[in-house]
């Protein structure tokens, strides 16, 4: 099973997207992005929220959840 931050990591890079795209489009700083995905730390749900929206997923996808 991954970790939220390979998670969170794999949508960022499915829509080819870099850091610093991430942060220039959602205000949320590259250092928090980073320390997220390197499993670091975990975003707030409004962060979360953030991140969905900007990748055009659930929330539920954003962390891998998946419904059984």
């Amino acid at each position: 099973m991954k970790n939220y931050g390979e998670v969170l990591k794999e949508h960022r890079l499915m829509i080819g997207k870099t850091l610093l795209e991430v942060k220039n489009a959602t205000g949320i700083s590259n250092q928090n992005l980073s320390r997220w995905e390197s499993g670091k730390a975990i975003p707030s749900i409004a962060f979360c929220e953030r991140l969905a929206d900007y990748y055009k997923i659930t929330l539920d996808e954003l962390i891998g959840r998946k419904l059984y």
